[in-house]
């Protein structure tokens, strides 16, 4: 069984083979009395149970932090100020429906998912495909929307940090406005406030991030100028915050969230901005990453990307020759699933992978 945790809405589903097998139940969350908070979960996952033809073994689902996510405490939540002091969550729902209980965040259900069956198996297919002996087995997820969220996988697990603080990218410096984060840019907000500052209007009269998108592109009336040089900055600051993280981790980058969809107008240039070059004390250059970015989106990039530099060498003191590719490099694709599918896998695929670990 699993939850999709809004503001304000609750969604719970039931899922198996890695598909929805009952008609989703909705319920308004009270966000000013955690009791009743609680209890509106309680009734939606009883209420579930009682749809299912066989009893559930887990309840898996992302919710907001701050949190103890291993332990299933939840923190003290910004947006949804009944969750203060430490509300144990996860145990609450062990004890009364009897099966294990886990809880991660967006960001790192999100990777999970485009990770188990997303971009990385695509990717993969394609490498196998051309007969390339290359193969990923590591990616950071991202998410653009409300805020920046983050998530990693390391070779078929999710990466979980010492204080459920894995993957915060948010929280990396912002190139453009140094003494803010990387958030102040990345995130709805950041989009409607450069926009307005190019458009010359207030930010309460800035539209949509959808509609700044589409000025861009030229579908709609509006400062076009603007709304592309939105977009660049955007660019400019994901590309600096992933160049940092991808040093790092070193594997795939997938991108979701509502912003996500504007990649037209970011990506190419967010992928140029990985691929800078640094100055030595020297005078000389030195690349940004160890590795190349590639677009997976540019189908030139992607041909690019999947043939690679392959090669044949020889096995010293034997006839035996095996395939080489030298060539260092990622890719930076957008969402195959869709953001809220990939929650809603990754969330399936971790329980699994826990109880699996369990057994």
């Amino acid at each position: 069984m699993t939850l999709d945790a809004g503001g304000t809405n609750l969604i719970f589903s039931a899922v198996r083979g890695g598909e929805e097998i009952v008609e989703r139940i909705g319920m308004s969350a009270r966000t000013d009395n955690l009791e009743l908070f609680l209890q509106t979960i309680i009734d939606g996952f009883k209420e579930l149970q009682s749809k299912l033809s066989q009893k559930p073994v887990a309840i898996s689902f992302c919710f907001p932090g701050p949190a103890e996510y291993e332990d299933g405490i939840i923190g003290n939540l910004e947006n949804l100020h009944v969750f203060q002091g430490g509300v144990a969550l996860g145990p609450m729902l062990e004890d009364i429906f009897q099966i294990p209980v886990f809880i991660n965040n967006d960001g790192d259900l999100f990777a999970y998912g485009e990770a188990v069956a997303g971009l990385l198996p695509e990717v993969n297919a394609l490498l196998a495909k051309s007969g390339s002996p290359k193969r990923y087995q590591n990616m950071f997820g991202a998410t653009f929307g409300t805020g920046f969220g983050g998530g990693i996988v390391h070779r078929g697990e999710l990466f979980l940090g010492d204080n459920s603080a894995q993957g915060e990218i948010n929280r990396t410096r912002n190139k453009i406005m140094c003494d803010c984060s990387v958030e102040e840019t990345v995130s709805i907000r950041g989009i409607r406030r450069m926009y307005a500052r190019e458009a010359g209007i207030k930010m309460v009269n800035s539209p949509s991030p959808k509609v700044i998108f589409e000025i861009g592109m030229g579908w709609k009336e509006g400062e076009r100028k603007a709304a592309c040089k939105a977009f660049e900055e955007f660019a400019i600051v994901v590309g600096d915050a992933f160049a940092n993280a991808i040093t790092l981790i070193d594997g795939l980058i997938v991108i979701g969230g509502g912003l996500s969809r504007a990649y037209p107008l970011f990506l190419q240039r967010l992928v140029d901005e990985m691929n800078t070059q640094y100055t030595t004390t020297s005078g000389t250059s030195l690349n940004r990453l160890e590795v190349k970015a590639f677009n997976l989106e540019n189908n030139h990039e992607l041909m690019q990307f999947i043939r690679g530099d392959t090669r044949e060498i020889m096995v010293p003191f034997s006839g035996r020759k095996i395939k080489y590719d030298p060539l260092k490099r990622v890719g930076v694709g957008i969402t195959r699933l869709g953001t809220a599918n990939a929650v809603a896998i990754g969330a399936y695929a971790f329980a699994l992978n826990q109880l699996d670990k369990r057994n």
